[in-house]
């Protein structure tokens, strides 16, 4: 009997002695080979993620309901995410970035989305688009000059849709002809974000419109180079964030204004807008989250019938789902920026995310406004101004039925014998 225990005791012994081995290899493993959960951030990661939620707090919570009403970003907004570091996250540090990662980019996104998806936005843009575009195609001379600004004090925009190209952005027929050392661009652009505060446009032009979309080329062209702000948009949704229709008439632009290789903007285009889809996730995601948890919140403290609204069972149910769809939207997004991040393919997984993320912030915002009732309805909390911001998602940088026409694009082709 005796025998029995003490062996007992020595395999428990090793038993434990083995758990914490193979914990303490697991963990070196995942340290040497990178193998973390996707909630894994590192430490410069975390620390814009929790500057971002500050200055969310802090700096743009206040002002949120008097920019809606509004329709205008208030400079002080725009300023503060300049002195933060959030207009140049991943631009390299010898011209005025923060010199982070994409990842870093996401999350500051997602962050401001939780207060403001309109503030969001006007980050995501500058970042994903903007600021990327210049980093992978500028000269030095560019991102000297340009670049530096960008990180530091002047808000861009990408200039790529019309009236007439959409979802067909190469369609577009706004044209650069070219006039010895200049380039004479004439055409109008449509829904640019960010035009109303910016100071340098990114323009897609054609350069020789019987070449099709191999004649688009990327300009840089400085608003006092004479660019129009035709038409302020009033929206529905992320009102504070400038949605403006441009005209170029005759503007000059000299040829050393040209992002990259003259003919190539389609291919910049295409690049930057799989990357872009990333940001508007994140949004949606954060928007999500803001929406989830305002209205979980309220819930729990909202009483009904001796016990509050959020301790029934159905409310219970409800909460649950849409957290677990948060977190699959979280997961989906944090994923592909990864992907982007490490090289890999990410087209499929980023226009997952997007899709997803976009679908899951309609369904937090509109089930916010249910669990809290009248006041979700009113706009004493801001659900419902999530609810209008939500819309946005399915509509821009790629509808949700372009997302869905790539992922079957690229699953016919993996299937396809």
């Amino acid at each position: 009997m005796a025998s029995r225990v003490t062996a007992s005791l020595a395999r428990s012994a090793l038993s434990a002695s083995a758990r914490r081995s193979f914990a303490s290899t697991a963990a070196a493993r995942s340290s040497a080979t990178g193998l973390n959960s996707l909630h894994t951030l590192t430490e410069e990661e975390t620390m814009m993620k929790e500057a971002a939620a500050r200055f969310a707090q802090e700096t743009v919570k206040p002002l949120v309901s008097k920019m809606d009403e509004a329709e205008k970003m208030d400079p002080a907004v725009f300023q503060g995410l300049f002195d933060q570091g959030f207009m140049g996250i991943e631009v390299p540090e010898e011209f005025g970035g923060a010199g982070s990662s994409f990842t870093s980019a996401i999350v500051v996104i997602e962050e401001l989305a939780k207060v403001d998806p309109s503030v969001s936005v006007a980050c995501d843009v500058q970042n994903t688009l903007v600021n990327t575009l210049f980093r992978t195609h500028g000269t030095q001379a560019i991102k000297e000059k340009y670049l530096t600004a960008l990180a530091t004090k002047s808000v861009g925009c990408f200039g790529l849709s019309e009236a007439g190209s959409g979802s067909d952005a190469f369609s577009l027929k706004t044209r650069a002809e070219k006039k010895g050392d200049y380039y004479v661009l004439n055409g109008s652009k449509m829904w640019i974000t960010n035009s109303g505060e910016a100071d340098i446009f990114l323009v897609f032009a054609n350069v020789d419109p019987s070449k099709g979309y191999k004649g688009i080329t990327a300009f840089i062209v400085d608003k006092e180079m004479g660019v129009q702000i035709a038409k302020k948009e009033s929206k529905l949704g992320i009102r504070a964030s400038s949605t403006c229709v441009l005209n170029f008439d005759d503007v000059k632009v000299p040829a050393s204004n040209v992002l990259g290789e003259v003919g190539k903007g389609y291919k910049y285009s295409i690049e930057i807008l799989n990357e872009g889809r990333i940001g508007i996730a994140a949004q949606m995601l954060g928007l999500a989250q803001g929406a989830f948890d305002t209205a979980v919140a309220y819930s729990m403290e909202r009483k009904q019938f001796g016990q509050a609204v959020g301790e029934f069972q159905g409310m219970q149910h409800q909460i649950a789902q849409v957290a677990v769809e948060i977190e699959a939207a979280r997961l989906l997004t944090y994923n592909a920026a990864r992907l982007k991040e490490e090289g890999k393919p990410f087209i499929r997984e980023a226009a997952m995310a997007k899709l997803y993320a976009s679908q899951i912030a309609e369904k937090s915002a509109s089930k916010a406004i249910e669990w809290m009732g009248g006041v979700g309805f009113s706009r004493e909390y801001g659900v419902e101004k999530f609810y209008r911001d939500a819309k946005i998602g399915a509509i821009y940088e790629g509808t949700s039925n372009i997302q869905l026409q790539t992922i079957a694009k690229m699953l016919q082709a993996q299937y396809k014998k």
